[in-house]
C-alpha cells in the first residue's frame, strides 16, 4: 500500500466508524435538566448506548457510530428513569432532531419516520375527536351523514399514512394502531361496544418491534384502566378487562406475558389496588415467574400479598413486660387492643426521631384497650436505640437486629424507617399509611379517647 493510500484511510477511516448520524434536540424549561441517556430497547430489557450533556440552553446532541444499529431506543432525562423517558425509532439513514417540552411531551422536527409516526398519531387523534364530538352534538339531530362522512375519513387516513409507511419502522406501529371502522352508521353505544371488541384486532403480540417499544404496555394499560363502566365498579371492570386483554395474548411468548404483566401490576401497586394487583399475581404472574425462573419477581409478589389490606399480619415474637415480670408471645397471641401499629423505625433516622415521639404523644390519650403501638427498631446495635426506648412506656418495643436484613422488616417489606401498618383485633392490616399525618388522621377517626381528654 503506498503512502497516498495510507493518509486517505486513515483520515477517513474515524468518519466512517464515528461519524454516522445525531440525535440532537432541545430540552425546555432550559436549565431544568442535565443530562439525556441513550439506550436501546430489547424485548425484555433495555442496554445503554451513550449519553450527552444538557446544556443550560436545554440543547443537546448524541452522536450515533457505526455500532448503532437500527431500531427502537429511549432517552432518559431525569430520575426515575421509569417515568421520564420517551422513544425514539432510528433507522440507521437519518439524522433525528426534536424539541422536548416536560408539559406537551416531544415533537420531532427532522426524522421523516419519526415524524410520519408523530403525524398519524396527530390525524388520528383528530378524527377520534371529531367521533367524539359527533356523538355528544348530534345526539338528537341525528345526522347520519356526518358521520359517515368521519369514517370514511377515518378509513381513508388509515390506508393513506399504512401506504407512506410502507418498509419502515414506524410501520409496525401505524398497522398496530389501526382502529375500529364501523361499516356503517351506529348508535354511540354500538360504537363504543365495537371499539371495545376490536381493540386488539390489529396488535401482533410476537411483532419483535412492538415488543422493542412503549406500545404494547401502553395498549394494555389504556384497555384495562380505559374500559370501564359505572364508578365504585372499577376493580371488578379491571379484572374482567385484564380476562380480555389475557385472551388477545394467548400466542404471545412467555417472557413478554411476563414483563407485560409486571408492569400492570406495579400500577395496581402504585395505585394501592391491592385486590387487583393479586390477582394479576395469583392468575398470571406467580406462574409465569415459576415458569420463567424469575425467583426475584416471586418473592415480591408472595411478599406483596402478604402485606396487602386485609391480609394476615406476618407474625413475630415480642417480649411483653408487665409487673416487672417479662414473657414472651407472638403477634397473633396478643389480645389487648381493637387496633394495633406497628412502627419501624431507627434511632439513626431522622425522621424518626421526629415521628415517634408524636405517634407516643397522640396515642398516650386513648383507652388502653383502643391501640397499642409495636415499635420494631431497626438497629445495627442496640446501645442508642435502648436508652431512647425509655422515653416511650406506652409502647410494645422490639428490636431488630441487623436493620436492613432483620426478618421482620423483610417480611413486611420495609425499605425506608419510618414505616407504619395499623391492624383489627384481629391483626388483619387494615391500612399501610403513606406518612404520618395519614396514620394520625386514621387513629384520631378510628379510636375513641379516653373520657378525661374528652372532656
Amino acid at each position: 500500500m503506498d503512502l497516498k493510500h495510507l493518509l486517505f484511510l486513515l483520515l477517513f477511516a474515524p468518519t466512517i466508524v464515528f461519524g454516522q448520524h445525531t440525535i440532537k434536540g432541545t430540552f425546555m424549561p432550559a436549565g431544568e435538566f442535565e443530562m439525556a441517556l441513550l439506550y436501546k430497547v430489547t424485548p425484555t430489557h433495555s442496554n445503554y448506548v451513550t449519553n450527552s450533556p444538557i446544556a443550560t440552553d436545554g440543547s443537546f446532541t448524541i452522536k450515533l457510530d457505526s455500532t448503532v444499529t437500527k431500531g427502537i431506543y429511549r432517552i432518559t432525562y431525569a430520575v426515575p428513569q421509569e417515568e421520564y423517558n420517551f422513544d425514539v425509532i432510528y433507522n440507521g439513514e437519518e439524522d433525528i432532531e426534536l424539541k422536548f417540552n416536560s408539559e406537551t411531551g416531544v415533537e420531532f422536527l427532522a426524522s421523516r419516520e419519526n415524524k410520519l409516526l408523530e403525524s398519524y398519531t396527530n390525524s388520528m387523534l383528530m378524527i377520534t375527536n371529531s367521533i367524539g364530538n359527533y356523538f355528544r352534538d348530534n345526539s338528537k339531530t341525528k345526522d347520519t351523514l356526518a358521520l359517515e362522512a368521519i369514517f370514511k375519513t377515518q378509513r381513508e387516513t388509515q390506508k393513506g399514512f399504512e401506504e407512506a409507511s410502507k418498509g419502515t419502522i414506524a410501520s409496525n406501529f401505524i398497522k398496530a394502531n389501526s382502529p375500529y371502522i364501523p361499516e356503517g352508521i351506529v348508535d354511540v353505544e354500538t360504537y363504543v361496544k365495537g371499539l371495545e371488541t376490536h381493540y386488539f384486532d390489529h396488535v401482533d403480540f410476537n411483532n419483535e418491534t412492538l415488543q422493542r417499544s412503549k406500545f404494547l404496555t401502553e395498549r394494555m394499560l389504556n384497555y384495562v384502566f380505559g374500559m370501564s363502566s359505572k364508578p365504585g365498579n372499577e376493580e371488578a371492570d379491571y379484572k374482567r378487562n385484564i380476562k380480555v386483554f389475557d385472551n388477545a395474548m394467548i400466542h404471545a411468548p412467555d417472557t413478554v406475558k411476563k414483563t407485560l404483566y409486571t408492569d400492570l401490576w406495579e400500577q395496581m401497586v402504585d395505585l394501592k389496588i391491592d385486590a387487583v394487583a393479586n390477582f394479576i399475581a395469583e392468575n398470571y404472574l406467580m406462574d409465569l415467574s415459576v415458569k420463567l425462573n424469575d425467583q426475584q419477581l416471586l418473592e415480591a409478589l408472595i411478599l406483596y400479598k402478604n402485606t396487602a389490606i386485609g391480609a394476615q399480619a406476618p407474625d413475630f415474637a415480642m417480649d411483653i413486660t408487665k409487673a416487672k415480670k417479662t414473657t414472651k408471645t407472638l403477634l397473633s397471641k396478643l389480645d389487648s387492643a381493637e387496633h394495633y401499629v406497628i412502627a419501624f423505625w431507627s434511632s439513626s433516622c431522622s425522621h424518626c426521631l421526629k415521628e415517634i415521639p408524636e405517634l407516643h404523644k397522640l396515642i398516650t390519650p386513648f383507652e388502653k384497650e383502643k391501640v397499642k403501638v409495636i415499635a420494631i427498631g431497626l438497629e445495627d446495635n442496640p446501645y442508642g436505640w435502648k436508652t431512647l426506648t425509655y422515653d416511650f412506656p406506652n409502647f410494645i418495643h422490639v428490636y431488630g437486629e441487623g436493620k436492613w436484613d432483620n426478618p421482620i422488616g423483610n417480611n413486611y417489606g420495609v425499605t425506608a424507617t419510618p414505616t407504619y401498618f395499623v391492624l383489627d383485633k384481629d391483626k388483619k392490616i387494615v391500612l399501610k399509611p403513606e406518612d404520618f399525618e395519614t396514620l394520625k388522621a386514621f387513629l384520631e377517626t378510628a379510636v375513641t379517647p379516653t373520657e378525661a381528654e374528652k372532656e
